[in-house]
């Protein structure tokens, strides 16, 4: 009788599998180098991307774990496959974590852990919600919007959510910045979406869902919220609650919720008897395949950290951090979109300063500050975005604070003022404003380069989240390029 226990190993083949067990730096070096020159670059820099976390040492585990194996289309209990008994428990498990994380009642709220991406997961709500060619609304993209909320511009559909369905965008205030509710009001009852969206990927202030809530009904249309940026903040009760008025709730789970990429889809059982078969099916199999459990898992480990006290703490700091950064913007004479912040970004307008975000970005860039350039509202051209979003959630995960903030604050005001005098030396031309930047021989470049050891000196004293020795990141072996010779 074969024995059930692995006490002893079994040899490694060395026919034409023996590559299945070689560690992926000598199986693969190209690919082995690029992971540790990303890995040195997130050390040595600082993320601001409001997009973007650091996610955890558990987190990662799970998800470059063994469960990438399996194929369970499906749901727990109806599987196309077999041998998913595990896969089930781990579904289920990422299930209720979720509904937990968000204090959330199974009896009311169900929710889908499969989508890919938080754009799979709004596609799948509108699938399953409503009718190709039936109308949708949500921020335009030039205010704060995201990209699969019906973004388009005058030639183009640029979204699968304007190609397959109507999309009218509302608008924020072009002097305060804040969403006109009163404008889409009006807008709603002359447009009538079947669908209110609601969320942003540029917003810095709060959701009046209550208002929301009142417009959506006057339609008689669905009102749906993409949390996808503060998902984290909401779990942590720091940010309004969309559940109490929405439909559908939405995110993505690698933002403030800090986990792998991937989306969620909460929806409410009682709102219609068959909304839950209709997200199933709108997920799998009208929208995607089978799922990814590897990402389910590291989802379930994520959305176990989110429900700690910890993580309250955490998001508490987000935003404490991402005022500190705008209150020390605006006392050296900034503006910021709505004069601040109630979450973890803030969108910087740089147009008084004559200055474009592609080139703040860029002189950031070079100096191992990552962010990115932003639209910002009255912007007339998307080409040329007036401004640049500031995050604060992956640099409170290294466990900066606020008296960090303003250090961050003041590498952000020099890399601006390198940027005017950049500009000021090769002209308005982003191409030769670039060439001055990596390749001129001006007193900017000198700051920049400046600017650029500076960081990296501070940004080396903090830890990275996934990494337990901080000793073994090596800075890559790397011939002098550019600004400072890194591969930026």
């Amino acid at each position: 009788m074969a024995s059930t226990s692995a006490s002893k190993p079994v040899v490694i083949p060395q026919d034409f599998n023996s590559q299945l067990y070689t560690p992926l730096k000598e199986a693969d070096p190209e690919i082995a180098d690029l992971i540790s020159k990303e890995t040195w670059r997130q050390f040595s820099g600082l993320e601001l991307i409001a997009s973007e976390n650091l996610t955890s040492y558990a987190v990662n585990e799970a998800n470059g774990s063994i469960l990438t194996n399996k194929y369970s289309e499906g749901l727990p209990g109806a599987r196309y496959y077999g041998g998913n008994e595990y896969i089930d428990q781990l579904e289920r498990l990422a299930q209720r974590r979720a509904l937990t994380a968000f204090h959330l009642d199974d009896k009311t709220w169900g929710v889908n852990v499969q989508p890919y991406s938080g754009s799979t997961a709004n596609f799948a709500t509108f699938t399953a919600l409503i009718q190709p060619q039936d109308r949708i609304m949500g921020l335009g993209l030039p205010d704060g919007g995201h990209l699969t909320h019906g973004a388009y511009t005058p030639k183009r559909k640029i979204s699968a959510s304007s190609i397959y369905f109507q999309s009218l965008p509302y608008q924020v205030d072009v002097k305060t910045g804040l969403v006109d509710y009163d404008l889409l009001e009006k807008n709603a009852n002359l447009f009538k979406p079947r669908i209110l969206i609601c969320g942003g990927s540029a917003y810095p202030r709060d959701w009046d869902y209550a208002r929301l809530r009142k417009i959506a009904d006057s339609q008689g249309a669905y009102l749906m919220m993409d949390m996808a940026h503060i998902s984290g903040l909401v779990a942590a009760q720091v940010q309004n609650n969309p559940f109490e008025y929405c439909d559908v709730v939405c995110t993505t789970t690698h933002k403030t919720l800090r986990g792998p990429r991937a989306g969620l889809i909460f929806f409410r059982k009682d709102k219609e008897s068959d909304m839950e078969t209709r997200i199933n099916n709108a997920v799998f199999p009208a929208c995607q395949g089978g799922p990814h459990n590897n990402t389910i898992a590291g989802i379930a480990v994520a959305l176990k950290q989110a429900a700690e006290p910890e993580f309250k703490k955490y998001a508490v700091a987000v935003i404490d951090n991402s005022r500190a950064i705008a209150d020390a913007l605006v006392k050296k004479g900034y503006k910021l979109q709505t004069d601040g912040t109630d979450n973890h970004l803030n969108l910087w307008d740089l147009r008084p300063l004559g200055l474009t975000g592609s080139k703040v970005e860029k002189v950031c860039d070079l100096a191992s500050i990552t962010l990115n350039k932003n639209a910002v509202v009255g912007d007339t051209s998307a080409a040329t975005p007036g401004g640049v979003r500031v995050g604060t959630a992956a640099v409170t995960s290294r466990s900066m604070g606020t008296n960090e903030m303003v250090i961050i604050a003041e590498f952000l005001h020099r890399a601006v003022q390198i940027s005017l005098k950049l500009q000021k030396e090769a002209g308005k031309k982003l191409v030769d404003f670039i060439r001055a930047a990596t390749e001129g021989n001006g007193e900017a470049k000198q700051e920049l380069e400046q600017l650029h050891k500076d960081v990296q000196a501070f940004a080396t004293q903090w830890p990275l989240p996934g990494i337990l020795d901080t000793s073994a990141i090596k800075r890559p072996d790397i011939l002098a390029n550019g600004v400072n010779g890194a591969s930026h």
